[in-house]
């Protein structure tokens, strides 16, 4: 499923809940592809900075080096022509110009994957993600465990008070819940 020819671009999306792993495993497909001798560059939004400043981390610490961009569009300007996977950490924190950015790089012929959580604190889709999705090759949901029953979970509620959309945090701002336990906006 994830091989990789020179011949064609395409598009990958790892999407869920905070917590379910999406960083983890855009961390172990970048790990393969240098396995596999690609050249990689990463990215992620210049917001995120909770764990490293030149990294994207896991929640578990797992760290990769990475390029903060403050815009999408940005992503663009910084890619080698040799690089053959595109990565981006965090495409929520990011407007809908990342899906044209992630098109163009597509068609240049560079594997894009990018993770990001797919609904905000109110469950509303963020808008690049759910582009993304739908003009991916690829998209894998992760789920996280609902801290409050222990179900499946594939919402993030913020616990921390806060009316911005973007609010960068781990635990003590945000939980996993499911369907039944999301409170949506509260």
């Amino acid at each position: 499923m994830y091989t990789y020819t020179k011949k064609q671009g395409r598009i990958e999306v790892i999407c869920g809940c905070m917590f379910s792993g999406k960083s983890e495993e855009l961390i172990n497909r970048l790990r393969k592809a240098k396995i596999a001798k690609q050249k990689i560059q990463v990215f992620n939004s210049s917001l995120d900075k909770r764990y490293a400043c030149n990294a994207i981390a896991s929640h578990n610490k797992t760290k990769l080096e990475s390029e903060h961009v403050n815009t999408a569009s940005e992503i663009l300007k910084l890619v080698k022509p040799s690089t053959t996977v595109v990565a981006v950490d965090e495409g929520n924190f990011f407007d809908k110009t990342l899906v044209d950015v992630c098109e163009t790089l597509a068609q240049k012929g560079k594997r894009v994957i990018v993770s990001g959580v797919d609904l905000d604190y109110t469950g509303k889709p963020f808008e690049a993600m759910a582009l993304l999705m739908a003009k991916a090759e690829f998209v894998t949901k992760n789920l996280a465990v609902c801290t409050k029953c222990g179900s499946p979970a594939s919402r993030t509620q913020r616990i921390a008070k806060a009316k911005s959309r973007i609010l960068v945090g781990a635990q003590g701002v945000y939980e996993a819940r499911c369907r039944k336990c999301f409170k949506p906006g509260k």
